[in-house]
């Protein structure tokens, strides 16, 4: 295989070495905000490098299942690391409205980096619980008291991340410690491979601690889109959407409705007959409100419910008193100024 990657050039080399350039660049970073320009600029370029290396990688079936870490070259085993970094270039992107597909994408990755990993042996962990039937083992249970399992889960994912806490620490001093030579040249074969096994083992603990975050996120997410849904279900007709009547003057027939007419210009006129059908027309009540032709006592006994239902006893008392006031004062009495 240390063939064929030669013989793709020194471009997927190239590739890779600019992707993490990029990714080191964004974790020296001194910009205040990350969705900065020039920031997202770098997260683009790296994921776009990256992206292409990963593609000839697996163009070239440089890892398979079916071998051991041995049959591995040395100078192959850097780009294990591709699914890894591309996940953590995929969460530095801050498009809030797609927040929830950069984070699915970016567990994508680094479950592929993990699988990559254990399929060679490399590193003793477990994957995330619910991953192709993966669940943690060594925490048992109490039957009969459920808070039990909860509480050794909690002491067993605490004592793992303490666990890699310290492992982390030391992986990174000793590729403190090998990276001016491995990097300069002067490395041997097998330091060079101890090298790319400690990076892929530090590797392995962010990928875990970076899916835990994202799952801790995604549930928030989704009882958040979840309550969005809720709360845009099927509601009655908005305030807005209601019919805005206009004034007018309620009569009982056409003769009435001619009198009240002459006698105020200024206001239609509009009989009860007249006045249901509009409002059935507007699906504000239904045809059994109002039967057209109904008697005099019907109707008056229709008003009278309608009015009670609507208004108090003190507000109809005012709008009689009105309407009494009105008949015997002509429209503009009282007005004594400003006469031509």
């Amino acid at each position: 295989m240390m063939a064929e990657a030669g013989a793709s050039g020194p471009r997927l080399a190239e590739l890779l070495a600019l992707g993490r350039r990029l990714w080191d660049e964004l974790e020296a970073s001194t910009e205040p905000s990350s969705g900065a320009p020039a920031v997202q600029d770098k997260v683009r370029q790296g994921l776009d490098a990256l992206q292409r290396a990963a593609a000839m990688v697996a163009q070239l079936e440089l890892f398979s299942e079916n071998e051991e870490l041995e049959e591995v070259a040395s100078a192959d085993l850097k780009y294990m690391l591709l699914p890894a970094l591309l996940g953590a270039l995929t969460l530095k992107q801050v498009d809030l409205s797609r927040r929830r597909e950069h984070l699915e994408s970016a567990r994508e990755h680094f479950l592929r980096f993990l699988k990559l990993c254990r399929s060679y042996g490399l590193g003793s962990f477990q994957l995330p619980p619910g991953v192709s039937g993966e669940e943690e083992s060594g925490s048992p249970s109490a039957p009969g008291d459920p808070a039990q399992p909860n509480l050794v889960a909690m002491a067993v994912s605490r004592t793992a991340k303490i666990e890699r806490y310290k492992q982390k620490k030391e992986l990174e001093n000793k590729l403190a410690s090998m990276s001016s030579f491995v990097e300069g040249g002067t490395a041997d074969e097998d330091q060079i491979r101890e090298f790319y096994i400690l990076q892929i083992q530090k590797w392995i603990g962010t990928s875990l601690e970076e899916i835990e975050s994202i799952d801790q996120e995604l549930v928030i997410l989704r009882s958040r889109d979840a309550a969005r849904q809720a709360s845009a279900g099927p509601r009655g007709p908005s305030r807005s959407a209601r019919v805005v009547m206009k004034p007018f003057i309620l009569t009982r027939d056409a003769a009435q409705a001619r009198v009240f007419g002459a006698g105020y210009p200024g206001l239609p006129t509009m009989t009860v007959d007249d006045w249901y059908e509009q409002r059935r027309r507007q699906g504000v009540v239904s045809s059994t409100h109002r039967v057209p032709g109904a008697s005099d006592e019907e109707l008056q006994k229709q008003q009278q419910e309608t009015e009670e239902e609507e208004d108090d006893e003190e507000a109809l008392q005012k709008a009689r008193d009105w309407d009494d006031w009105k008949d015997t004062h002509p429209r503009g009495y009282g007005n004594r100024h400003n006469m031509g």
